[in-house]
C-alpha cells in the first residue's frame, strides 16, 4: 500500500498485519508518516479502494460511522471543548454514568488531578483545554478514547507530554486495557514500545524494521541506535 497526500508520497510499499488483540508500536523520525499511517485506519484520509483491511473487508465497506464508533482515536493535538471535565470525557457518549467516567480517569492516569480541583468532575474546561497542563490535556483525551470500549484503540504520540513516570502509571493500566483489545501506538520513547508485541520502524514512509523489541535491539539497526541514545540519557539525567 501506498500514499499520496496532494500529490506528494507519504506513505510507500506499506505491507502490515496486525492480528487482531495484539498490540503494534510505531516509531521513526519527524516527517516519515507514523500520523498520516495511523489515520487511515479510521479513514480520516483514504487510501486506494481494498488497500486497508478490517477482518477481511474493505474498510469502505464498513459505514463511517460504524467504524469510528469502535476506534479509540487519541490524536497529538487534543482537542477538549469549553464544558466540563465529565462532559470532555464521556463526549459522544450519552448513555456515560458518572462509574463509567471515574473508571475510564483512572485508567487514564488522570483521575487523581481531577479528585484534586476545587469543582472535581464539574471543573470547567477552557477552549482547548487551557485550564490544564499538556499532560492533563491527552490524559484526558484519552479516558474519553476509553470510556467508548473501543474495539480498536489508536494513539498518536498520546504521552508526549507527560513525564516518564506518569507515563508507565498510564502504561500499566493501558496494559490490563489492552488485553483482547487492537492497539496502534506511536511513541518516540523506547520505554512506551518496549513491550508492544509488534514495532515498526518508519522512514521516510517506509517500514525499514519491524519485529520485537528484543528483535530489533539485535539488529543493530535504527532502533538499536534509538534504544542506546535512550540509554544513554537515561543516565545522564541519575547523574
Amino acid at each position: 500500500m501506498s500514499f499520496a497526500y496532494n500529490g506528494t508520497p507519504v506513505l510507500k510499499n506499506i505491507n502490515l498485519t496486525i492480528p487482531a488483540g495484539s498490540s503494534l508500536a510505531i516509531v521513526g523520525p519527524t516527517g516519515s508518516g507514523k500520523s498520516t499511517l495511523v489515520s487511515l485506519i479510521p479513514r480520516i484520509y483514504d487510501t486506494e479502494p481494498g488497500t486497508v483491511l478490517l477482518d477481511d473487508h474493505r474498510l469502505p465497506q464498513y459505514p463511517l460511522a460504524v467504524l469510528r464508533r469502535n476506534i479509540g482515536f487519541v490524536p497529538q493535538e487534543t482537542f477538549l471543548f469549553s464544558d466540563t471535565i465529565r462532559e470532555n470525557i464521556a463526549f459522544g457518549v450519552e448513555t456515560a454514568s458518572q462509574e463509567q467516567v471515574e473508571q475510564a480517569a483512572q485508567a487514564a492516569s488522570i483521575a487523581q488531578d481531577i479528585e484534586g480541583f476545587p469543582k472535581k468532575y464539574d471543573t470547567l474546561v477552557g477552549e482547548r483545554g487551557i485550564t490544564l497542563s499538556g499532560g492533563q490535556k491527552q490524559r484526558t483525551a484519552i479516558a474519553r478514547a476509553l470510556i467508548r470500549n473501543p474495539k480498536i484503540l489508536i494513539l498518536d504520540d498520546a504521552l508526549s507530554s507527560v513525564d516518564t513516570y506518569t507515563e508507565e502509571r498510564i502504561l500499566e493500566h493501558l496494559r490490563q486495557i489492552m488485553q483482547g483489545r487492537t492497539t496502534v501506538f506511536i511513541s518516540h520513547r523506547v520505554s512506551t514500545v518496549q513491550h508492544a508485541d509488534q514495532i515498526a520502524v518508519l522512514h521516510s514512509g517506509e517500514i525499514v524494521e519491524l519485529g520485537t523489541h528484543d528483535e530489533l535491539v539485535a539488529r543493530n539497526g535504527y532502533y538499536t541506535d534509538l534504544y542506546n541514545k535512550q540509554l544513554l540519557e537515561e543516565e545522564l539525567a541519575r547523574v
